[in-house]
């Protein structure tokens, strides 16, 4: 199993988001997590990831047979967790290109690799601009500054193809898209996707998970995965909302 959370709570300036939230993915498996506004989703991804802010206050988040709740995020990072921001981040004075370099050869130094030569490093950047159509006057600029929404989510996918993670948590990586750069976005995930890595999508809509297509679908609620099925679950959501999900609860 890669990845397993056990009765996670988080809480945020003392507020309790996550109340006890269980969840398992195994390498090979892409898992779309869906709910409305202010149910932890976000919180979630960022828990996992190890943002400063978000205080674990019980439970564990087990990644490759290790609880790694007192990791540092870019331990995290380096042992092969990527997370996709829902609002990426603009570094100015730092262009792609060196930004790239720099992880990447701070990953493979951590898992005994040899550094890539600068022709190793480009060759590996053309390869990868291919996969998520990005433009080389994209990857001459600092990174993400004056870019686009869209822009931004192929930058994000770009560095993704890049570092190559185990784990891949995308934080609503649809917002803000229209629907050819939700293609490129999709086409790029379901390229890398691999039988030694994983997927967790965070989305509020099916749109997505029309060229992504999950293994599960979860429905996180109240700071609680609820409800868990394949992807006519997802489908189900999108014809009925979220309300149906607040009444079953009530009445449960």
């Amino acid at each position: 199993m890669l990845l397993k959370i056990e009765d996670l709570h988080v809480s945020i300036g003392g507020k309790e988001i996550v109340k006890g939230l269980n969840l398992q993915v195994n390498a090979g498996e892409t898992h779309a997590i869906m709910g409305p506004n202010g149910t932890g989703k976000s919180t979630l991804a960022l828990a996992i990831a190890g943002r400063e802010g978000y205080e674990v206050t019980s439970g564990k988040i087990i990644y490759q047979g290790k609880d790694i709740i007192g990791m540092a995020p870019e331990e995290r990072a380096r042992a092969g967790i990527f997370l996709g921001f829902q609002y990426p981040v603009e570094i100015p004075g730092v262009s792609i290109t060196n930004f790239m370099r720099t992880a990447l050869n701070e990953i493979r130094e951590y898992r005994k690799l040899p550094i890539l030569s600068a022709s190793e490093f480009l060759g590996r950047m053309e390869e990868k601009k291919k996969l998520v159509e990005i433009q080389n006057k994209l990857t001459n600029r600092s990174v993400n500054e004056g870019f686009s929404g869209g822009e931004k989510k192929r930058n994000e996918i770009f560095q993704m193809a890049m570092l190559e993670p185990t784990l891949s948590v995308l934080d609503e990586t649809d917002s803000g898209l229209d629907i050819d750069a939700l293609k490129v976005v999709a086409n790029g995930v379901n390229t890398l996707k691999t039988k030694e890595n994983a997927f967790v999508v965070i989305t509020h809509y099916q749109r997505l998970l029309e060229y992504i297509v999950p293994d599960i679908v979860h429905v996180l609620y109240d700071g609680r995965i609820v409800r868990s099925g394949g992807k006519e679950l997802a489908i189900e959501l999108e014809n009925k909302g979220y309300d149906w999900i607040k009444k079953e609860l009530s009445l449960a």
